[in-house]
């Protein structure tokens, strides 16, 4: 008798908004807010029920905000131009995990804006 239990995936929404949180793991410790939701994404993928779709939103995000900080901070000394886009980028890395960790506890999928699509 063959079993399905490798196959079958669990629902756990909760570890999903973990997953969102631990992003800002990186206004607490400095670092820290791509690598924790990579690990989680990378070993839960195939257990957790959307957990690939929302880790892949997840790390696409986080890859974006990266090169728009770090795009913002060349730019600033061209007459400070990177100043706004700096506090963007610092506002929405703050805003956006939260607001879609509870759309993972209702059970909708994540959106986030200015994503560069890294991973699909």
């Amino acid at each position: 008798m063959e079993s399905n239990y490798h196959t079958l995936k669990r629902s756990d929404n909760q570890l999903l908004v973990i997953t969102h949180l631990s992003q800002m793991l990186t206004y607490i410790t400095g670092f820290g807010g791509l690598i924790v939701p990579l690990i989680i994404w990378a070993t839960q993928k195939d257990r957790v029920d959307g957990m690939d779709d929302h880790g892949k939103a997840i790390i696409n995000f986080q890859l974006s905000m990266i090169i728009y900080f770090f795009l913002s901070i060349i730019l600033i000394p061209v007459f400070f131009i990177g100043l706004l886009p700096l506090m963007l980028v610092c506002v929405l890395s703050f805003v956006m995990p939260i607001i879609n960790a509870i759309k993972a506890s209702n059970g909708e999928l994540p959106s986030y804006p200015l994503s560069l699509s890294f991973i699909s």
